[in-house]
C-alpha cells in the first residue's frame, strides 16, 4: 500500500513558478513509477509527466515540455514537480500518481492517487 500526499500548490502569476511535492508513504518507493496528472473542471485528468523507478528517466506533455522539470528523491520517498513560465492553462488540481516499475500514459493503469493540489495561475 502507497498512500500518497501533494504539497506546494497555490496562487501565482504568468511567467512565475511553482514546485509540488510528492511525499509517499510505504514500502519500496524506489520500485514505484511516479506520475503528475492534471484536471480542470468538465474536462478529463490530462497526463503531464511521468519518471521511470529505475533510472529516473522522465516523460512530459507536449504542452509542458520545456518548462516543468520532474525529480524524485528516493531516499526521502519525495518527487518534486518544478513548474517554470507558469501559464494561465496550467491552472488545474495536479495529482500525483504510483505504479510499479515504470510510467504509462494511461492515468487507469495507475495503482495509487493523491488528493490533489490546487495550482491557479493568473494572467
Amino acid at each position: 500500500q502507497v498512500r500518497l500526499v501533494e504539497s506546494g500548490g497555490g496562487l501565482v502569476q504568468a511567467g512565475g513558478s511553482l514546485r509540488l511535492s510528492c511525499a509517499a508513504s510505504g514500502r519500496a518507493f524506489s520500485t514505484y513509477a511516479m506520475a503528475w496528472f492534471r484536471q480542470t473542471p468538465g474536462k478529463e485528468r490530462e497526463f503531464v509527466t511521468a519518471i521511470n523507478w529505475i533510472d529516473s528517466s522522465a516523460a512530459y506533455a507536449d504542452s509542458v515540455k520545456g518548462r516543468f522539470t520532474f525529480s524524485r528523491d528516493n531516499a526521502a520517498n519525495t518527487v518534486y514537480l518544478q513548474m517554470n513560465s507558469l501559464k494561465p492553462e496550467d491552472t488545474a488540481i495536479y495529482y500525483c500518481a504510483a505504479r510499479l516499475y515504470y510510467y504509462v500514459h494511461n492515468l487507469s493503469q495507475y495503482d495509487y492517487w493523491g488528493q490533489g493540489t490546487q495550482v491557479t495561475v493568473s494572467s
